[in-house]
């Protein structure tokens, strides 16, 4: 796990080792064990590590492989490399190492642009071939690993985080109206190419872009997701979808102990963590690290899941560190949690994953976390509505949509308007796609590949990366994604939803972690806005740098804060935190 950066020039002139050196300055916190550099003419690579996997100094990035002059820059992790690397040692290949990271050198050289076919994994990475000056750059299937990308003339720029291609000095750092629009609306997702700034953009998930000397280059998306399986799959019992759920998930979170380092788990306390937990006791785990965070009630709502988290560490006799956080910790970490976001993520739960993260990364390098299991199994309250819907694509907006593209443009200034309504066509035109035809399968299609990728999985490695923390996720590994896609929705939507993979976990963990009512990250403090939390709030949306950007109408702010918790959006966010945190990302980054 690391944080990679580079720039390609196509003009003759060579890359600066300054700008990839400012890239990389900035990607420490992803990185903070070592660090280097390659320059060689028109290509330079930065790397920051955090040494995983084959801790040793040959593991070194950026790889150099002579013989096959072949360089690469790597971000995550493939877990099935040892038996990559045991095939392509039948093949003849030698190796200097012990890790990840040469085997994708390896394989790339033996099978091309189909390598990335082979790896199970999360990755970001740039390949460069010496011979030919082309380079490679790639993202895994769903973008649980971040690649940045900006243009300007003659000059690309790569790199894990936005921030590090902002520090280049190099890129138009305007707003993108398209892009605000899909914050506005679409709950803060800013789909791929998009990013908040123009002169920036993000490689699509399970995307491989090759960039030729020339500068020429083209996308190939190697990995999608299909919906509905075969006529002999409509007709599987419930119980075999559920046994052959578990029979995957369990290689799932089997593959993803693979490390140097030991492995521990952040236990939410709710059915996804907690059979992860349940999994790994099951296959002999002694002495795992657990680890649970809680904040503070406000307005009555509780704050803490603690119950159900200490239920499971003690069935499991994991080694369990619980965490309460004051609201004044958790203010006054409100800056940096924003400072480590890439772009700006809206979610009550960054902070406390900023923080769990601060702790956890005091004990572990490493975890296994529940993300990913309400997208892939159907775990949210709106696929429902979509059975047998007339008009899936009005029923999810309705559910889904913090406001309509009408009511977005009374709240943001009439300069930040974008064109059209971007967010609807964006959703009328995945729906229409081919490979999903249930209008419930539609959904789980849409947030697995978009939703999923900017706000939960995004969210879960912004803040463990913040801490050199590494964060894996069993819920998307790609062939569980697969078997999931072929489960008939009326399957997925038993039980109150997420039905086979409950019936799964009841083989593993206690009923009443699986039967309890469902629970989010609580941060009732930010969802409940008052006192000093509501003076920052305003502070931000006030100062001056607000006032000379002018992103929103000043009657809506007023409305605003006259009643803070009045504007709450149908996913239960508020509308007061979702401008005030972007306003707050702006300056955090001095944009």
């Amino acid at each position: 796990m690391c944080g990679i950066c580079g720039e390609i020039t196509f003009d003759g002139s060579p890359a600066s080792p300054h700008i990839t050196e400012r890239m990389t300055d900035c990607l420490v916190p992803r990185g903070p064990d070592s660090g280097g550099m390659l320059n060689r003419g028109r290509v330079s690579f930065g790397h920051r590590r955090l040494k995983i996997i084959d801790l040793s100094d040959k593991a070194e990035q950026p790889m150099v492989d002579s013989e096959l002059g072949l360089s690469i820059a790597f971000n995550g992790c493939i877990y099935n490399y040892p038996e990559l690397r045991e095939e392509l040692q039948g093949m003849g290949y030698r190796f200097f190492s012990h890790g990840d990271t040469e085997v994708i050198l390896k394989a790339y050289h033996a099978w091309g642009l189909d390598f990335v076919q082979r790896f199970n994994g999360m990755f970001a990475f740039a390949i460069h071939e010496r011979d030919t000056g082309r380079v490679i750059l790639g993202r895994d299937r769903f973008g649980i690993k971040p690649l940045y990308v900006a243009e300007k003339g003659k000059r690309l720029f790569f790199a894990s985080s936005l921030p590090a291609i902002v520090a280049t000095g190099e890129v138009d750092t305007t707003i993108d109206p398209v892009a605000l629009q899909f914050y506005m609306s679409f709950h803060a997702v800013v789909p791929a190419p998009y990013t908040m700034l123009k002169g920036v953009r993000k490689l699509p998930p399970a995307t491989l872009r090759v960039i030729e000397k020339d500068g020429t280059s083209k996308d190939i998306q190697f990995w999608k997701l299909n919906y509905g399986g075969s006529a002999e799959d409509a007709e599987r019992p419930f119980e075999e979808w559920r046994d052959m759920v578990l029979d995957e998930l369990r290689r799932a979170v089997k593959r993803r102990m693979v490390a140097d380092v030991p492995v521990g788990v952040l236990l939410s306390g709710g059915v996804d963590s907690s059979v992860i937990v349940g999994l790994l006791a099951e296959q002999g785990q002694k002495g795992l690290k657990t680890f649970s965070i809680g904040f503070e009630e406000a307005n009555g709502e509780k704050g803490d899941e603690f119950v159900y988290s200490d239920l499971i560490a003690e069935r499991f006799e994991t080694d369990h560190t619980r965490m309460m956080i004051p609201s004044a910790d958790m203010l006054e970490a409100l800056p940096a949690t924003i400072r480590a976001q890439s772009e700006p993520m809206v979610s009550y739960d960054n902070v406390g994953f900023y923080l769990l993260s601060r702790e956890v990364a005091k004990h572990v390098k490493v975890v296994q976390s529940g993300q990913g299991a309400d997208e892939v199994f159907a775990g949210y309250h709106w696929y429902p509505k979509l059975t047998n819907s007339n008009d899936p694509v009005e029923d999810y907006a309705n559910a889904f949509f913090d406001r309509s593209n009408t009511v977005m443009r009374q709240h943001v200034a009439p300069h930040w308007h974008a064109d059209r309504d971007e967010v609807r066509a964006f959703v009328e035109n995945h729906f229409a796609m081919p490979g999903a035809d249930d209008p419930v399968d539609k959904a789980l299609r849409l947030d697995a590949n978009v939703m999923l990728v900017d706000d939960p999985v995004k969210r879960v490695d912004n803040m463990t990366m913040a801490w050199g923390l590494e964060a894996r996720v069993p819920f998307l590994d790609y062939e569980l994604a697969e078997l999931a896609a072929r489960i008939p929705s009326r399957h997925h939507l038993a039980h109150g939803g997420k039905g086979v993979l409950k019936e799964a976990s009841r083989k593993v963990i206690p009923n009443e972690v699986i039967d309890r009512p469902k629970g989010y990250f609580p941060v009732p403090a930010l969802k409940y806005i008052q006192g000093p939390t509501l003076d920052m709030v305003r502070d931000s949306l006030t100062s001056q740098k607000a006032r000379e950007r002018g992103l929103f109408n000043q009657d809506y702010l007023d409305r605003l804060f006259a009643d803070p918790t009045s504007a709450i959006t149908p996913l239960r966010g508020s509308e007061l935190w979702q401008v005030a945190l972007l306003e707050m990302w702006l300056q955090q980054h001095d944009l």
